[in-house]
């Protein structure tokens, strides 16, 4: 199998099950005329996530690694009128773009788009006042992971979910001897995840438009 075939599945699939989207079109757009990379997440992971989002009713979106908004507009969608969605995003030119974004969105009132270091912003939230949160999708620098899972599980409730997006790396997670900063953080995630007696967990390898990867799924006891 080669990444050609894992786009044409997922051109397949998408084209039947993704209706078009103008809004998220024009966002990825401005995206790229303001140049930030093109890390999204595809339509496909986007349209689950939004997926698991209403499944549980989620009132209460927390997001770590805005980017441009484009996986925050996905999320912000799955929420009813009176929902919030806190996003943390460190540079403040991507946090621009965002808020552009989720404005043509029409999401400018229920999203809090908090910019600076997520350490902080999360470090700031208060789970009585804040939260608690429904519904956590993390995807920033991965060597922070474990950081960002702790914060999110004391911000969360019974019954919440998390979400770590980018944790198979192409494979390389599996290399015990790796030097790779990201790789690293994702072993110190899954570990700590392993003994986190809170949370019940699995990660999910997935092939596609971005590649080889995959994510992992807390659910919180």
């Amino acid at each position: 199998m080669t990444e050609d075939v894992w786009q044409a599945v997922d051109g397949y699939f998408s084209g039947l099950l993704l209706e078009p989207d103008p809004v998220l079109d024009a966002a990825l757009e401005a995206n790229a005329l303001g140049g930030l990379p093109a890390i999204d997440v595809s339509p496909a992971q986007g349209k689950l996530l939004h997926l698991l989002a209403s499944s549980i009713g989620a009132r209460r979106i927390l997001e770590v690694g805005t980017l441009g908004g484009y996986s925050t507009i996905w999320l912000g969608r799955a929420l009813p009128p009176d929902g919030r969605l806190v996003t943390c995003e460190i540079d403040p030119h991507h946090a621009e773009v965002a808020m552009s974004n989720l404005a043509m969105a029409g999401l400018a009132e229920i999203v809090d788009v908090r910019v600076g270091p997520a350490t902080d912003s999360l470090g700031a939230l208060d789970a009585a006042v804040d939260g608690p949160f429904d519904l956590t999708f993390i995807d920033a620098d991965k060597a922070s992971n474990v950081e960002y899972f702790r914060h999110a599980l004391r911000l969360s409730r019974p019954g919440s979910m998390i979400i770590v997006d980018n944790v198979v790396r192409a494979g390389r997670v599996a290399d015990a001897g790796s030097t790779d900063a990201s790789v690293l953080g994702t072993h110190r995630l899954t570990e700590a995840v392993a003994q986190e007696p809170r949370v019940s967990a699995t990660t999910i390898q997935t092939v596609g438009s971005k590649g080889y990867d995959g994510f992992l799924l807390a659910l919180v006891r």
